[in-house]
């Protein structure tokens, strides 16, 4: 189902999912900002809160990305991660959905919401493609910036391991036509991970929707959809977790050095 267009700029128009992921992401950078606005040795609860996920998603990511390339990256990584977390926990806030224009007697007693003026902002596609472009753009620019371009096209179509002449040039064709499919697959991720991301959180935005429809006096009776809103709230991370992870495995398939990564090994073994 496509979103809803609530007004028009300039004929470019506003989906009620562009103006919750605009507003989420302002509220985003406005709590940053106070909590990192006095900072302390001894953090309050809203810097500790930001510390505490930095902290852990950097752990993580740095078993992927290695120290030296998730120094250069983590901006967009921990970025990422947070807007989609806090967006998919706004898709199940009370009034998403449910309050807008519709059909009914009056504007308080509608039957049927049928422009919500609120939406589950990667309930829509075009904005887990926006998400998934924005990655992709990253992606050739640190491929071109670590790599170079030669070391891209070596990267894809040349074997890593030391061959002799002979054996390289026998192998060479095989390893033209894997290049071949890995170009494949790369063209491929962006679409991977528009529709991984908008079809859990639109799934359980739809699975919500179809129980509150079909049974709404055993809804209020029995809260029945208790334990589904507490099963969107794992997916809701889990999926913010997983476009994260596999964005930062794309990145260091093709950034990642190895030679590089012991350098914040041997900075903290000198800090003890």
């Amino acid at each position: 189902m496509a979103a809803p267009t609530l007004t028009t700029v300039y004929g470019f128009p506003i989906t009620n999912s562009m103006v919750v992921a605009a507003v989420m992401a302002g509220l985003i950078i406005l709590a940053a900002q106070l909590a990192t606005r006095n900072l302390a040795l001894v953090p309050g609860p809203a810097q500790n809160f930001f510390e505490s996920i930095i902290e852990n998603l950097s752990g993580v990511l740095e078993g992927v990305l290695g120290w030296d390339l998730l120094k250069k990256t983590f901006w967009f990584f921990a970025s990422i991660f947070i807007f989609i977390f806090a967006c998919n926990l706004q898709a199940l806030m009370p009034g998403v959905g449910t309050i807008g224009y519709g059909t009914g007697s009056s504007w308080y007693n509608l039957e049927h919401v049928t422009a919500p003026w609120l939406r589950g902002a990667h309930a829509d596609a075009n904005m887990t493609l926006a998400l998934a472009l924005s990655f992709f753009m990253m992606w050739i620019y640190w491929a071109v910036k670590f790599n170079g371009p030669v070391g891209v096209l070596k990267h894809i179509f040349i074997p890593n391991a030391k061959l002799s002449r002979g054996i390289f040039f026998l192998v060479l064709p095989f390893f033209l036509f894997v290049g071949l499919i890995e170009i494949v697959s790369i063209m491929v991720r962006p679409v991977s991970l528009t529709f991984r991301l908008f079809g859990n959180i639109y799934g359980g935005e739809a699975i919500i929707d179809q129980i509150k429809h079909t049974a709404p006096n055993l809804v209020v009776k029995t809260g029945i959809l208790l334990p589904v809103y507490a099963y969107e709230l794992l997916v809701a991370l889990v999926q913010a977790l997983v476009f994260t992870l596999l964005t930062a495995v794309f990145t260091a398939l093709m950034c990642r050095h190895e030679g590089h990564d012991g350098h914040h090994e041997e900075e903290d073994g000198k800090g003890h």
